[in-house]
Order: C-alpha cells, then sequence, then structure tokens
C-alpha cells in the first residue's frame, strides 16, 4: 500500500519549466493591472487605498508563485496547506468590496499558476464589465439635521421642518431640558435637493428663530459609519 502511495505522488510531481513560468507571471501580471485599474476606478471615493491597491497587485503574483511551486505534486501541494493553515491574519477588512478584490486576486493567481490563462481572462473580463455596469451605484446617504435651540423656540423650530420638508423628515431624537432642547431629524438627498431646488436654506430659515443656537447637517453613510 505504501509502495502504490509512493508511486502515486512520485507520478505526480511535474515542474514546469522556466518559460512556462515566465509565461505565468507575465499573464499574471495583465490581469492583475486591470484588477488595479478596477479597484481604483470603482473606488473613488474617500475609502481608495494605494498601498491596498498595489498589495492586490502583489497578492496575485505570490499566488501564482506558490502555485508555480505546487505545481502537480500533491504531496507538497499538502504541506503547502499545512503551513498556510498556521497564519493569522489581524488585517481589519473596513469594505466589504476589499474582500472581493482580494478573492478575485487569488484566484487568477491560482488560474494563472496552472497555466489556465482562459479561464482566468474570461473570468476577469466578467467581472470587470459587472464593476462598470454597477460600480457607479452608490448607497443613499442619510443626513441628519442637529438643532440646538431654547424650549422657547420649540413650536417653531417644529413648524420650519414641517413646512421645509413638507412633513417628510423624520424626528428621530428629541432631547429637551428645563430651558433648552435637541432636535435630531432624519433627511434623505432627494429632500435636501427638493428643498434647495425651492430656495430654502434650512439654517437660515432656523436661525431666524429665537432661541435657535446651532445647527448641524451630518451626511451619515456606509463610508463614515465605519
Amino acid at each position: 500500500m505504501k509502495k502504490h502511495l509512493f508511486d502515486y505522488l512520485k507520478m505526480y510531481e511535474g515542474s514546469l519549466s522556466l518559460q512556462n513560468v515566465l509565461i505565468n507571471f507575465l499573464i499574471a501580471l495583465a490581469i492583475a493591472m486591470v484588477i488595479y485599474l478596477a479597484y481604483r476606478f470603482s473606488h473613488s471615493g474617500a475609502v481608495y487605498s494605494a498601498k491596498f491597491n498595489v498589495s492586490l497587485v502583489m497578492l496575485t503574483l505570490i499566488t501564482t508563485l506558490v502555485m508555480n511551486v505546487i505545481g502537480n505534486n500533491i504531496a507538497l501541494s499538502l504541506g503547502m496547506v499545512g503551513a498556510l493553515s498556521i497564519v493569522r491574519f489581524r488585517t481589519a477588512i473596513k469594505d466589504p468590496r476589499d474582500t472581493v478584490f482580494i478573492f478575485w486576486c487569488i484566484a487568477v493567481g491560482i488560474c494563472c499558476g496552472v497555466s489556465e490563462y482562459t479561464i482566468a481572462a474570461l473570468g476577469s473580463g466578467i467581472i470587470f464589465l459587472f464593476l462598470i455596469l454597477f460600480g457607479s451605484i452608490k448607497s443613499n446617504d442619510r443626513f441628519l439635521l442637529v438643532i440646538h435651540g431654547m424650549r422657547a423656540g420649540e413650536t417653531e423650530i417644529e413648524s420650519t421642518i414641517l413646512t421645509s420638508y413638507e412633513g417628510r423628515a423624520i424626528l428621530r431624537v428629541k432631547n429637551t431640558t428645563a430651558e433648552n432642547v435637541e432636535y435630531i431629524y432624519e433627511l434623505s438627498e432627494k429632500m435636501i435637493e427638493k428643498a434647495e431646488k425651492r430656495n430654502i436654506s434650512i439654517t437660515n430659515l432656523l436661525y431666524e428663530v429665537s432661541g435657535v443656537e446651532a445647527v448641524n447637517l451630518i451626511c451619515q453613510n456606509e463610508e463614515i459609519s465605519r
């Protein structure tokens, strides 16, 4: 039994030639640059990290390197799995899209490492087209309107918000003391744009109310909340 197992493992010890290794790396690098551009253009917001983007290219090449070493050697592949299983990563992924790009790079590296260029190129092309079609979709930002003032103007403040946003502003928090009052209203981007088209400046209107001390408009989206 041991002899048959040894002969089986020896049968699949094939190694790649230098030419095949170079081709694997060149194609992996070319596809990695496509991933680099895809990440750059789909992350044009505040969360874009140039260092992470370069790391994606390196991850693709490193995965290709590992697959070139493993080749068809089953014994070596099992040993590599055991060695990598002890590695623990503690880097927090702030954006779920980053996880997708990491798996994309690993998949491309695996395909190029075993010379499956067609699968790597075709799969990357489909993913890239998907990012172009749906990458421009943005999440709806929520805006919090925070108002601090005196309780004497409580009724007028509520009336101003009700009129300005046609009763669609959602009251989330109302804190009061014997003399002061605090409001937190939730607004949508469409509500603010609609008010601006009617030349309504909510800050000017609120500061005209007697007793209003401070007005803050805060954009709350997924990137900021993390």
